[in-house]
C-alpha cells in the first residue's frame, strides 16, 4: 500500500484494528480533478481508504449484528458506516462509503492508492491477499498528507496462463464479453445453484492467489445471499 507520513495514521490504524480493519493506502486530491466535499462543503484535500484483508472483520461484525433487529437492511455496509464515521469524527474526517449516491470512484481510488489492477472477474488483483480483500469506506480529509507513490506492482493476472477464474462457473457468467449479470442471478437463485449459494463464487474460489485469506464458507454464503437477494 501507499506509504504514509502522519502522525494521526497510527492511532487511526489502531482503532480500525479494534473492529479487523486496515487502511488501505490514500493520497493527496490535485486540483483538476472532481473532489467530494469535507464535512464543511469546502473540497477535501486527502483521501485514506478503510477495508479489510481476508475475513478479519467477521467477529466484529457477528458481534455487532446479534444486538440489532434482525430485519435491518444491508447489516454489513450499516454496521461498516458506524465504525468508519465514528472513527471519522475521532480524527476531524469526513466517512463516505462505496454505496454512497452518488457513486464515489472506490475503485479508480484504490488503483490509484495501491498501485492494483483488476482481475478477469473485476475485482482488484492485490498480490498477497489476492480477491479476498474489500474497501468499506474513506476517510476524507481537509489537509494534505505525506505520501510517498503506490509502488508499482507485478499484476498476478498476467502471469497465470491458465485462467481457471473464467472456467469454473457453472453457467460461463465472466467472459471477455464481461459479467453476464442476469444469466449468474439466475443461476444462483436457481435448482442449479447451491454450489453457489453455499460455498461463494466458484469462479473467484478457483483463483490460485492468497488462497490463505480466502473467506470462509459461511461468510462467501452471506454475500451471495445479499447478491440474490
Amino acid at each position: 500500500m501507499t506509504t504514509i507520513n502522519h502522525a494521526p495514521c497510527d492511532a487511526i490504524r489502531a482503532e480500525l484494528a479494534r473492529n479487523g480493519f486496515i487502511l488501505r493506502g490514500g493520497f493527496n486530491f490535485v486540483a483538476d480533478e472532481a473532489v467530494p466535499e469535507w464535512r464543511d462543503g469546502r473540497p477535501a484535500r486527502s483521501v485514506l481508504l478503510v477495508g479489510q484483508a481476508g475475513a478479519a472483520p467477521w467477529p466484529y461484525f457477528l458481534a455487532w449484528r446479534q444486538t440489532q433487529p434482525t430485519d435491518i437492511a444491508d447489516p454489513l455496509d450499516t454496521w461498516s458506516r458506524q465504525v468508519i464515521s465514528k472513527i471519522a469524527d475521532q480524527f476531524g474526517a469526513r466517512a463516505v462509503s462505496p454505496s454512497d449516491r452518488p457513486y464515489l470512484p472506490f475503485q479508480q481510488w484504490a488503483m490509484r492508492a495501491e498501485g492494483l489492477r483488476p482481475s478477469p472477474l473485476g475485482i482488484l488483483m492485490h498480490p498477497e491477499y489476492g480477491l479476498w480483500h474489500a474497501y468499506r469506506g474513506a476517510l476524507l480529509f481537509q489537509e494534505e498528507m505525506a505520501f510517498e507513490a503506490a509502488p508499482k506492482r507485478n499484476h498476478l493476472c498476467d502471469a497465470c496462463i491458465g485462467k481457471p477464474c473464467v472456467k469454473s462457473c457453472p453457467v460461463e457468467a465472466y467472459s471477455a464479453d464481461g459479467f453476464a449479470y442476469e444469466r449468474c442471478l439466475a443461476h444462483v437463485r436457481g435448482g442449479a445453484g447451491g454450489a453457489c449459494r453455499s460455498q461463494g463464487c466458484l469462479d473467484r474460489n478457483a483463483c490460485p492467489y492468497g488462497i490463505e485469506y480466502r473467506y470462509p464458507a459461511s461468510v462467501q454464503a452471506f454475500h451471495m445471499a445479499a447478491f440474490a437477494g
